[in-house]
């Protein structure tokens, strides 16, 4: 089971390698993901993040230490600065449609995860992986976190697993983001994560092939997300229980 782990945002270069370290002791083999820019915060006096350039030279510094890396793009220019540093690129969900983004990453030759948009149906993001494919890059991961459910709420509907799974993808199931209360916060996103872990069970069972979590290690202070991130000590049972449901639904196959 591929597990996807780390801060939603680039908080500083001690605390990155802190949370990676921390999150190998707890999981073992991993992704670590942080992003060096948040471009759709809710309000503009929200944190962002370090930017481009500082964010891909840390997240580079991590790489070189032997973690597998994921960071998410927002324009073209940044796809190929982003392949530089990182393993993976993720596509966001409010962006899973734009072509050009797409294509660019797709260029790269790097993984590419694509997040489903809330707007978008499990069946219909076959398209966006279509053209990250049309580049020749067959490397293409697709992630499930919720559908907008009107105002301030996600919910998922763990048929689209099994739907998104039908295009030949591998499924990653995005827990935390599934949780999330958009803009509930006024100026920020609330969260409910107590119901992290059944989601995450659920998914597995229905066939995902990774879960993605955003962790950290003072929710209460994170700079952004931590309304809907998983504590850090809470990491290590979740993760022996959702690997351990992951080998029980495989035996069944």
């Amino acid at each position: 089971m591929r597990l996807i782990a780390g801060p939603c945002v680039i908080e500083g270069e001690d605390h990155v390698h802190f949370l990676a370290d921390r999150i190998r002791e707890a999981a073992g083999d991993f992704v670590f993901k942080a992003s060096f820019d948040k471009a759709n915060r809710s309000s503009a006096a929200s944190y962002r993040g370090p930017g481009l350039r500082e964010g891909l030279r840390i997240l580079a510094g991590l790489r070189a230490r032997g973690f597998t890396v994921l960071t998410d793009i927002h324009e073209p220019h940044q796809a190929e600065l982003a392949a530089q540093a990182c393993d993976i690129l993720q596509i966001p969900a409010f962006l899973c449609r734009q072509t050009d983004l797409l294509v660019a990453a797709g260029r790269t030759g790097r993984t590419v995860n694509i997040k489903k948009g809330q707007f978008v149906s499990p069946r219909d993001i076959r398209h966006a992986a279509d053209k990250v494919a049309s580049t020749g890059n067959r490397d293409i991961w697709l992630t499930e976190r919720g559908a907008s459910f009107g105002y301030n709420n996600l919910v998922v509907d763990m048929r689209g697993i099994a739907i998104m799974k039908e295009s030949g993808w591998p499924v990653i199931f995005d827990a935390t983001h599934s949780v999330q209360l958009p803009g509930a916060s006024g100026e920020s996103s609330g969260g409910e994560p107590r119901f992290i872990e059944p989601l995450a069970r659920a998914a597995v069972a229905a066939g995902a092939d990774g879960v993605f979590v955003e962790v950290h290690d003072d929710p209460s202070r994170a700079l952004s997300d931590g309304a809907n991130a998983l504590c850090l000590d809470l990491l290590p049972g979740l993760v022996a229980r959702l690997r351990a449901l992951h080998r029980f639904v495989a035996s069944l196959a």
